[in-house]
């Protein structure tokens, strides 16, 4: 189901024979999940790069449309998506597939630094769009410029080898977007979703949403030895049915 869903919302398949983005009326919609804008194949928007870009506009600020699309997904079914319907959830899956001697499903901070997506929300996603803003009172979308893997992974490296021109304008800020793409994937491989975990701001906001959204899961056995380390329904769950953790 996740890679059907990441076919079908990145099935522009001219923008990867032609490196350019996909602008027609689809691109107004937002996808559940954290999907780039910039993905060649995206027919969509990513809610977490709309809400930025309408934060940091100047003649906005505030967007009905992203923050009612937000909560009534989130009400439906909370972090669902994450398990579901995000491409890089899928992309951290398969990485933690590869087999490796030893897994680590938890290690000492582990609690406290989930709540860090929280904090990169309120500060990336939020404060410095409406707060740090240009001369004519623009912000930047401070999470997508500077932290976001999913936009290296999906927008970053398929635009650069597809445009030989935007090859000669590659500077730090690119190599330090690939390092941090390089470090989570090195370490999807250990941790079960990592970025999930601790850096998400689109699983933030969906979390506080699991407690009270339609769809929950039953508690099974193998919840037991759920691979996120939570109890069903709580906010770090991602309804994945139940996955057992790796021994």
């Amino acid at each position: 189901m996740q890679a059907l869903w990441a076919a079908a919302t990145n099935s522009y398949v001219t923008g990867f024979v032609s490196g350019k983005i996909y602008q027609g009326n689809l691109k107004a919609l937002c996808v559940p999940g954290l999907n780039c804008y910039s993905c060649p194949g995206a027919l969509g928007a990513c809610p977490i790069g709309a809400l930025q870009a309408v934060l940091g506009d100047r003649s906005f600020q505030f967007s009905c449309y992203v923050f009612g699309f937000l909560t009534v997904v989130g009400a439906l079914g909370g972090r669902f998506i994450c398990g579901w319907l995000c491409p890089f959830g899928l992309f951290q899956d398969l990485l933690h597939k590869v087999p490796f001697p030893r897994k680590i499903s938890s290690f000492r901070g582990d609690r406290l630094l989930r709540y860090l997506k929280y904090v990169i929300l309120l500060v990336l996603v939020i404060l410095l769009p409406l707060l740090a803003v240009d001369i004519v009172g623009n912000g930047q979308p401070w999470f997508c410029k500077w932290l976001c893997p999913a936009g290296t992974l999906q927008g970053g490296i398929p635009l650069v080898l597809l445009q030989e021109p935007l090859r000669a304008t590659i500077g730090w800020l690119y190599t330090w977007k690939l390092a941090i793409l390089g470090l989570l994937t090195a370490l999807s491989v250990m941790v079960y979703r990592p970025f999930c975990k601790y850096l998400c701001p689109l699983g933030a906001i969906y979390s506080l949403f699991n407690p009270v959204s339609l769809y929950r899961v039953k508690a099974t056995s193998a919840c037991a030895q759920c691979k996120m380390g939570c109890k069903p329904n709580d906010r770090e769950c991602i309804r994945c049915a139940g996955g057992p953790r790796r021994k």
